[in-house]
């Protein structure tokens, strides 16, 4: 698998996940039956640990009570079973509602860096140019850690806050002294790192979530079909417009609502993200006209479910992928 490249786990790598529960056991505890679910779940998710949230949301689908009493409780097999599958369907709809984004390092794109001298020569001239900010044709051996953090993942190089054993490799080679290095100086230096980060890659792949969100529209549809939860986003959107007196149309009300909660209603942030401002203004032009005997509220009203509905079918056919870092 190159570097670089994004991994989506939507539920359906743990879809074959052994569902049996270990024989000599009679009665399981709660806190039994999640431990062998959890750890299941991330055999499946490259030996991933499943975040907080999903292990939170999977959990309170299937138990009514707290937490801590479920995890307390004790179960027959036959009811563990139930409970243990529950629990790994709750997981996959959750991950396919709310996907994780993952990418595997595993010294690939380093290497066709490394072997290929013209490349790694424009690399190595592109990168001391963006640290050299003072112009002067040197910049401090310490360096090659803003360099290493400038190429990122998308060239091969894990963060250090998932991969501290670059600490370990920039000490090896002394890259952490204030001497300073001429372009040449530093690409030599540069390419020891890389050639050292990139074998101890390939022997140990570096496998970590993005901070990655893929609004897929799933949520939206979640929203909708939930009259309660629908009706109290209508009742707010009803009260930010009489609040603010504006004498906007409720097609530009509508938005800028819409706009200002996209994170609460699991819409794509339209700030800074060209893409998504057009898919905003495709769906709006595309909404229907007034209604006969329609009243201001119910029309504002009808609005926000055609937006939305509009909104989950566009994002199930093209979802958007937006960094939340």
């Amino acid at each position: 698998m190159s570097d670089g490249a994004l991994r989506v786990l939507d539920g359906t790598q743990i879809e074959a996940v052994d569902l049996s529960l270990p024989e000599p056991d009679v009665i399981f505890s709660g806190a039994q039956i999640l431990d062998i679910a959890d750890s299941r779940a991330s055999d499946s998710l490259f030996g991933l640990p499943l975040p907080e949230l999903i292990r939170v949301s999977a959990l309170s689908r299937i138990v009514a009570n707290d937490a801590d009493t479920f995890r307390s409780s004790e179960f027959t097999k036959d009811k563990a079973s139930e409970l243990f599958k529950d629990y790994i369907a709750a997981i996959t709809d959750e991950l396919k509602g709310d996907p994780l984004v993952v990418s595997i390092l595993d010294g690939n794109t380093l290497r066709l860096f490394l072997e290929d001298e013209d490349d790694f020569a424009m690399l190595a001239e592109n990168v001391f140019t963006d640290l050299d900010v003072e112009d002067k044709g040197k910049i401090s051996r310490s360096e090659i850690r803003n360099a290493l953090v400038q190429m990122g993942a998308e060239m091969g190089v894990p963060p250090f806050s998932e991969y501290p054993q670059l600490n370990d490799i920039l000490r090896k080679h002394g890259a952490d002294g204030e001497e300073q290095l001429g372009q040449a100086q530093f690409a030599q230096l540069l390419q020891a790192v890389l050639q050292d980060l990139a074998e101890q890659l390939s022997q140990n792949n570096v496998i970590f979530i993005q901070n990655i969100k893929i609004i897929n529209g799933s949520k939206l549809r979640q929203l909708l079909a939930n009259e309660k939860e629908l009706s109290r986003v209508a009742e707010k959107l009803v009260q930010e417009k009489e609040n603010s007196k504006s004498r906007s149309g409720n097609k530009e009300v509508l938005r800028g609502f819409l706009e200002r909660n996209a994170k609460e209603l699991s819409l794509p942030v339209s700030e800074a993200d060209e893409a998504v401002v057009l898919l905003y203004d495709d769906i709006f032009a595309d909404l229907g006209k007034e209604e006969h005997g329609e009243s201001d509220k119910d029309e504002l009203v009808r609005l926000l479910k055609e937006t939305l509905q509009k909104f989950a079918e566009q994002l199930e056919s093209n979802p958007v992928f937006q960094d939340f870092a």
